[in-house]
């Protein structure tokens, strides 16, 4: 059995390479054991997202406060509040990060996945629902 407490852990900036605003990750790698599956928890503050991207695997996002804004290329913008989760299948190029008026946490579980981090998400294109 393994536990992980994010206040036990140690927290870093997200890389301003692939996020933009601030963001604060919490990584919790090796959750499952053997299985490729690693969790992270990322505080975004208002305004804050993630560059466009994809990951080779299934990425859960479990919102755990605030509003998540997620969008997948081509699509419109989906608002998930506290307690909503998304499923992002493998290769779907998609971004996700807070609102600009509220700051927004959630636990991102990544399985079997690597990230392939694309361009910055503009702020015409995060404006836009």
């Amino acid at each position: 059995m393994q536990v992980f407490v994010p206040e036990h852990l140690a927290d870093e900036e997200a890389d301003p390479r692939h996020f933009t605003g601030r963001a604060r990750m919490t990584a919790m790698r090796g959750v499952a054991g053997e299985a490729d599956v690693n969790a992270y928890r990322v505080a975004f503050q208002a305004g804050a997202r993630t560059a466009w991207h994809t990951h080779s695997g299934v990425q859960l996002l479990i919102v755990l406060e605030g509003t998540c804004w997620l969008q997948k290329e081509g699509q419109s913008r989906q608002d998930i509040p506290a307690g909503g989760l998304a499923s992002i299948q493998p290769g779907e190029k998609h971004w996700h990060g807070a609102g600009p008026q509220a700051a927004m946490t959630h636990l991102a579980i990544n399985i079997g996945a690597t990230t392939t981090w694309l361009e910055q998400v503009t702020d015409r294109e995060y404006r836009r629902t």
